[in-house]
């Protein structure tokens, strides 16, 4: 993500809070590694030209073989190791009934679903109470199950000087497309069902192969254009309320010039505490980054987290 603290840490790592409900009420899945004899959440370090929510799904997969889809961010800790600073960045990640978790025989030896207050005796590092303190506080409140709204600026296109046909059929550049399969691999994080973006070829293909992949179908909506949008936008903001009433996890792609017409919408669906987390300056966000909205299941209006990520952050 993009908001590391000023001075940059030295290893970057990244996990899951793996929880599922049952007859016996809340659980959460811990693990035992031989190595450093010690109970904690399943996590690992972050590989070369990975972002973070990335590494948390390969570690959570490669130590318990679970595939999981990122539910609301935790919380970062942060401690020392010998390289300098250590940051741990978790999120929540609900499993579905029938769902088997497994060893990885090479790093944990055994793992168990057990309450959070079990949990919480059974953590080595205390800092690893402080993203279950976060899923309890959200799981009280009725708000750990989410959907996702994912507003993403397309990728870099080609530069208008050296672009003479239709503004409309300008494409991505090299390094765009580059950054197009960075962001389809991230939205994978995440697993939206719903694609909504400009007509525009630069955004069309930010968000064809994540499309393409999943077999979903763009929904390509005129009033997310540069043109529509400098003639009516607020027409670009009731499409956007609109996707604050739906039921789905929704990715939007747009333009730097619409951006601030979208955030104003969702800003006036933010609580106060989060509304500092909105980028407030032009360009709002770079090529191919995106902001993630997770949005209350139970409190359909209710949104807990803002995460602004960047794919190719590592």
């Amino acid at each position: 993500m993009s908001d590391h603290s000023k001075s940059s840490p030295a290893v970057i790592a990244a996990g899951a809070i793996c929880w599922r409900e049952t007859s016996a009420g809340l659980e959460v899945l811990i693990i035992h590694r031989p190595k450093y004899d010690d109970w904690s959440w399943p996590k690992g370090k972050q590989d070369n030209g990975e972002s973070i929510p990335e590494t948390a799904i390969r570690e959570v997969h490669e130590e318990v073989g679970l595939k999981i889809t990122l539910g609301p961010p935790l919380a970062k800790t942060t401690y020392k190791v010998s390289r300098g600073k250590k940051d741990v960045h978790y999120w929540a990640a609900e499993i579905p009934a029938g769902k088997k978790a497994r060893e990885d025989k090479g790093e944990v030896d055994r793992l168990e679903w057990v309450s959070p207050s079990a949990a919480r005796e059974a953590l080595t590092n205390s800092s690893d109470r402080y993203p279950l303190d976060r899923l309890l506080e959200l799981y009280e409140a009725g708000d750990l199950r989410t959907r996702q709204l994912i507003v993403v600026r397309h990728a870099k296109a080609k530069p208008r000087s050296t672009w003479s046909r239709a503004e409309s059929d300008r494409p991505l550049a090299a390094t765009g497309k580059r950054q197009a399969h960075a962001v389809w691999r991230l939205l994978d994080a995440w697993k939206p069902g719903k694609i909504v973006s400009s007509p525009w070829l630069r955004c069309m293909q930010t968000v064809a192969g994540y499309a393409k992949a999943n077999g979903l179908i763009i929904k390509e909506k005129n009033r997310l254009t540069e043109a529509e949008h400098k003639r009516k936008p607020a027409k670009a903001a009731k499409l956007m309320e609109a996707l604050f009433e739906s039921h789905h996890s929704t990715v939007l792609c747009t333009h730097r010039p619409v951006l601030p017409t979208i955030l104003k919408v969702v800003n006036h669906h933010l609580p106060k505490d989060l509304r500092d987390t909105l980028p407030t300056k032009d360009p709002y966000l770079t090529p191919g980054q995106m902001l993630v909205l997770n949005i209350s299941l139970k409190h359909r209006d209710r949104v807990i987290s803002v995460e602004k990520i960047d794919p190719f952050d590592d």
